[in-house]
């Protein structure tokens, strides 16, 4: 069984220069996993690898869908399990997106189906009261859910408030299920720094966004913003700032915030995975990738 490598940490904190290196010192390639990145028509907002990155080492699932196409974490599942397949030994995952990474590690749950008329009244209920109220119903119905989510999605806070409701059981008991057989072994390792320094490469890394082009990014597919992929920061923002709802400068003020938010609930949901290896990003990347390779070629994941 080879083992696969997984390097994972939350958004700014340093993957992308370490993962290319390690690809090009090993020969692999790189399988993205973060769900924005794979939109073709958002890169700026999403920090997908550029066109010098991707030509240094092959990647999956960068702009390979459009906005207006569902693609949802268990397609992504089954095509990434079908990419790994053919790759073998010759991958590394890697990204930030929870869902993502937990799918090819383990295997989505079995979520039951929950009544049409249900469905139908909670997002009745969302349109006429908004987002404040789906938040406190989610906080209310799943607290541990509520921990981990992005809190701005009304996607995934519906979700969870319909199976909640439909089923008499909070939403996250359903993602406890047994860990799905693979051929792989999983060797993780996350990437951390100070949260002080973490979230001020964040403001800077907003800064640069917005000097590339992120406004006229968000402002070309604001006539497509009720797809669920564009319901994610950088874009939300924006298009609050375009309807006249705030300025240009609260838009990026909560860019910045709402960023550094979802990098604490990654920071929430990779500390409780005990099968994480930590690695201090601020290391020297030829320590980094010797203790990493040093992990991989290990008997075991201790």
């Amino acid at each position: 069984m080879h083992k696969l490598l997984v390097i994972i940490g939350p958004t700014g904190v340093g993957k992308t220069e370490l993962t290319l290196r390690l690809a090009e010192s090993l020969g692999n390639e790189i399988v993205n996993a973060d769900s924005r990145q794979i939109y073709k028509e958002i890169p700026i907002g999403t920090a997908a690898p550029t066109k010098e990155e991707q030509a240094r080492v092959r990647h999956w699932f960068v702009g390979t869908k459009s906005v207006t196409e569902n693609y949802s974490a268990g397609d992504y599942e089954r095509d990434c399990l079908e990419v790994l397949e053919k790759l073998g030994d010759r991958a590394i995952l890697s990204g930030g997106s929870m869902l993502y990474i937990d799918a090819v590690c383990n295997g989505l749950d079995d979520i039951p189906k929950v009544d049409e008329a249900l469905r139908s009244q909670v997002r009745k209920d969302y349109e006429q009261k908004g987002l404040e109220w789906l938040q406190s119903e989610v906080q209310r119905l799943d607290p541990a859910y509520w921990a981990a989510v992005d809190r701005q999605n009304p996607q995934r806070l519906i979700h969870c408030v319909e199976l909640s409701m439909g089923t008499g059981r909070p939403y996250s008991s359903y993602r406890k299920r047994d860990v799905k057989a693979r051929n792989f072994e999983v060797v993780k390792v996350a990437l951390e720094r100070p949260r002080e320094e973490l979230y001020e490469r964040i403001n800077n890394r907003v800064d640069k966004m917005i000097a590339n082009g992120l406004e006229e990014e968000a402002h070309a597919v604001y006539p497509l913003r009720q797809f669920n992929s564009l319901q994610t920061v950088g874009y939300r923002e924006m298009f609050l700032y375009f309807d006249g709802e705030i300025s240009r400068e609260e838009a990026i003020r909560l860019i910045k915030q709402n960023s550094r938010h979802y990098a604490k609930r990654q920071m929430t949901w990779f500390g409780a995975d005990k099968t994480i290896r930590w690695l201090d990003a601020k290391m020297d990347y030829e320590k980094q990738m010797d203790t990493i390779i040093g992990w991989l070629r290990a008997d075991s994941v201790r």
